[in-house]
């Protein structure tokens, strides 16, 4: 079943209309009465799932606070 809403009526409305279009309803969106586009559900679900973050792997190394930082010691005992 279509159904026609106003630009400003899909603007204030676009979260609702997405919901209705995703359970299979075709919305016109139109323009001074023109219709301009249309609102229709996904014929498939995106292929691949996003992955977090986290599943990239990257693995961060914490400073051994025990180590002398070479910058540092150059500071105050210069070059060896």
């Amino acid at each position: 079943m279509k159904r026609q809403v106003s630009l400003y009526e899909a603007k204030t409305q676009l979260s609702a209309l997405v919901e209705e279009a995703a359970e299979g309803e075709e919305i016109v969106i139109a323009k001074n009465g023109v219709p301009k586009a249309r609102l229709v559900a996904l014929s498939q679900p995106p292929k691949e799932p996003r992955k977090p973050a986290n599943a990239f792997q990257f693995t961060y190394m914490a400073p051994d606070w025990n180590d002398p930082d070479p910058e540092f010691e150059k500071l105050f005992y210069g070059e060896e």
